[in-house]
């Protein structure tokens, strides 16, 4: 089984959880109107198109970010000479949004995941590549 699927759109990393208590109890959660929300329905979207379907068996994953780079690290004869190298988000977190996404969709839990290479990069236009085999 191979599946490769493309999501359109910045990738969003996945937030760490904000507490508060509430009768004396702890709760852990991410607000509602965080972007993470949507990125992570668009990947479990774009999944089910592809043909993703639950299974129990251990699974290879790869996963290309591509940011859009911005006007601020241009100039007319190209990139500045200053520029970052490599966008912003953390990979770990990044990566942690997709994986999370996908659990129910293309696997039972993530915890399947026997193998994960992962790539950031800046390109023209902002996407997420996933390939499952």
């Amino acid at each position: 089984m191979a599946l490769t699927f493309t999501v359109p759109g910045e990738p969003v990393p996945q937030p760490r959880p904000r507490v508060s208590t509430r009768g004396g109890f702890a709760r852990a959660y991410v607000p509602a109107k965080h972007p993470v929300h949507a990125y992570r329905d668009a990947v479990a979207a774009a999944a089910r198109a592809a043909g993703a379907g639950v299974h129990g068996e251990p699974v290879s994953v790869v996963i290309d970010f591509v940011w859009e780079r911005p006007k601020s690290h241009m100039r007319k004869s190209g990139v500045k000479p200053d520029a970052p190298v490599l966008p912003r988000p953390d990979l770990d977190n990044t990566t942690k949004a997709v994986l999370d996404s996908l659990n129910g969709v293309a696997w039972e839990d993530d915890s399947q995941v026997q193998r994960l290479v992962v790539e950031k990069s800046y390109g023209p236009e902002a996407r997420t590549t996933v390939r499952i085999t």
